[in-house]
């Protein structure tokens, strides 16, 4: 139950509903109380006059008529607690999944690039989904029917004992046993249940990676090789969910049997005793009758709870394991900054520590506010890490990455990325409106700032093609559009945005050339107070920067102008004629 202490603290938050829970499912049991006692009552009525006990017919009907009303009366006013009981709890549970969702969420955006390239997406997702899932049910059903269950073992067994002693201890002699063989029980099904979490991730895992690559898959023609995966995945979960259900098995008929043998000796040691004159009627078996069956379906529930139970502090261990995580990258101050956009990198040197490449080794260049470098590399050269260290995306290794003169790690995380535009090289879009997915860079944008972006990014005649224009909806990722379209709505987005930084990472590779000299060229008159950095590997993209660098295994092999490095020996001049010489044929 360690694991579960973490939600103590919604409980604790909503401590004053759950107050009233508890009071409202005590009064739920009182009332339900009453009807075994007024049964009784009227069985004993009937029962006397038949003996010639009572004075006449019309005081039995009196009485039975008196007894009726209160039993109806009662019984209502339990299924009136009983409701609002439902309703207080297991709202206050709806309530704790709802912060822990956003808990869990939060802390999603918390965390580090790196952390999202060692866990699957489908992990994530289940973590926010069935894990937290498992743990609204601890905090709602099992806590609700383990207060009913309390409230009537604490209530039904004093007043069991109360009328008929020695009925009452044989009564409950099953109940001791049912404990041991739960507790017994759901040690198995702690373990268990923590299987069936963990294949549940990887299902999740794989459904989204398959749905995700499923145009791989069909070009591929492997749908066969994937249905086998399938198979294999589905008879896991089967395995893994039968040994939990093979246990959960053993709950209801054991109770049953148990709450079956404690009838038994109601009616066996109760008629012995009525017989022999220590029960006066025979209204009393039928009220322990009547008592055995309440605290049925609580003891049942005794199971059920138990596995929930399990299967929470199973979702909740694996929630704690995450939340538990630090950032790597964290805001190290509240203070505002107000970005300018002068940037330098001073020595740096940088290891992704999961490849343990170095993806820069020494690289130091200077770019004062408005201007635009360049940057040009072979594929892995650094060009992107370049960009990812100046969004702060990871830390440096060595050295030390500036932006206006002060050192990146000490400035307000939200405001500095709060101060970039940024175009990544994989053209990510949302499952939305092309209209909210431009405004993602500017959610008070207005719609003629929206199509003023969109001409500067040379999509929006695109856009107008359509038949909803800009409310048309996007599929998964942008399918809709085609590469280039993708790229110009990424571009839209950052350029509605006006940022202090632009980083755009070759995200200009999948339009022909006549569309990228008229982005550049609208570029150029929006950036003119901002500093942009334009990785590529087309030499068109970055001929008109202030500076280029030339990226050679993490080191700069190359810098200056267009003009001065054409007329270099070198990297840069190759690549520059190369690309004519294509261009011309």
């Amino acid at each position: 139950m360690k694991e579960l202490r973490y939600i103590n603290k919604f409980f604790k938050k909503y401590k004053w509903k759950l107050v009233v829970g508890v009071f409202i499912t005590i009064l739920a049991t009182v009332f339900k109380l009453v009807l075994p006692e007024y049964i009784q009552q009227s069985v004993d009525a009937v029962e006397a006059f038949i003996l010639e006990e009572a004075s006449s017919l019309d005081e039995v009907k009196a009485k039975l008529l008196n007894y009726i009303l209160i039993i109806i009366g009662s019984a209502t006013l339990s299924a009136l607690f009983t409701f609002l009981m439902r309703q207080t709890i297991i709202n206050i549970s709806r309530y704790i999944e709802f912060d822990l969702k956003n808990e869990v969420y939060e802390q999603y955006e918390r965390l580090s690039l790196g952390f999202y390239k060692k866990n699957r997406t489908g992990d994530l997702m289940n973590r926010i989904s069935e894990d937290v899932g498992q743990a609204r049910m601890y905090a709602g059903p099992a806590i609700l029917y383990s207060i009913q269950t309390i409230t009537l073992f604490l209530c039904v067994i004093p007043l069991m004992f109360y009328t008929a002693p020695k009925l009452a201890a044989y009564t409950l002699i099953p109940l001791p046993i049912l404990s041991v063989l739960i507790y017994k029980i759901s040690k198995v099904m702690h373990k268990k249940s923590t299987k069936v979490q963990q294949y549940l991730s990887k299902l999740s895992t794989f459904t989204q990676e398959s749905f995700s690559g499923i145009s791989v898959i069909k070009a591929y023609s492997i749908e066969p090789r994937i249905g086998t995966q399938v198979d294999a995945l589905a008879l896991e979960g089967k395995n893994t969910n039968m040994a939990l259900a093979k246990v959960n098995a053993w709950f209801f008929p054991l109770m049953i049997l148990l709450i079956g043998i404690s009838n038994i000796f109601v009616i066996y040691i109760g008629g012995i005793q009525y017989i022999s004159g220590e029960i006066a009627t025979t209204g009393v078996i039928l009220k322990f009758i009547i008592y055995v069956n309440m605290l049925t379906w609580p003891v049942a529930t005794v199971g059920w709870v138990t596995s929930i139970v399990q299967r929470a502090e199973a979702s909740q261990k694996r929630i704690n394991e995450f939340l538990s995580i630090k950032p790597n990258i964290a805001s190290p101050t509240n203070d505002p900054a107000d970005i300018k956009g002068k940037i330098e990198f001073r020595n740096v040197t940088f290891t992704y520590d999961d490849t343990n490449i170095t993806a820069l080794n020494n690289v130091s260049f200077t770019i004062d506010q408005g201007e635009t470098l360049g940057v040009i590399g072979k594929t892995g050269s650094g060009k992107s890490t370049v960009l990812d260290l100046i969004g702060r995306l990871y830390d440096v290794s060595s050295g030390s990455v500036l932006i206006d003169d002060h050192p990146i790690d000490k400035i307000n995380l939200e405001d500095l990325r709060n101060a970039i535009g940024a175009v990544p090289q994989d053209a990510f879009l949302f499952s939305d409106s092309i209209k909210s997915n431009i405004k993602f860079g500017n959610k008070y944008a207005t719609q003629e700032e929206i199509e003023q972006a969109a001409e500067q990014a040379a999509v929006h005649q695109n856009i107008i093609e359509f038949s909803k224009k800009y409310d048309t909806v996007l599929g998964e990722r942008g399918i809709t559009l085609s590469g280039g379209q993708k790229q110009r709505v990424s571009i839209a987005r950052a350029l509605i945005k006006k940022p202090k930084i632009y980083l755009f990472d070759d995200c200009l590779s999948a339009v022909d050339t006549e569309t990228e000299e008229e982005i550049l060229s609208n570029l150029q008159k929006v950036s003119e107070k901002s500093t942009t950095i334009i990785v590529s590997h087309r030499i068109s993209s970055v001929k008109n920067a202030d500076k280029i660098i030339v990226l050679e295994e993490g080191k700069i092999i190359q810098q200056g102008t267009h003009n001065q490095l054409i007329n270099q020996k070198g990297h840069y001049q190759e690549l520059y004629l190369n690309q004519l010489s294509e261009k011309e044929n």
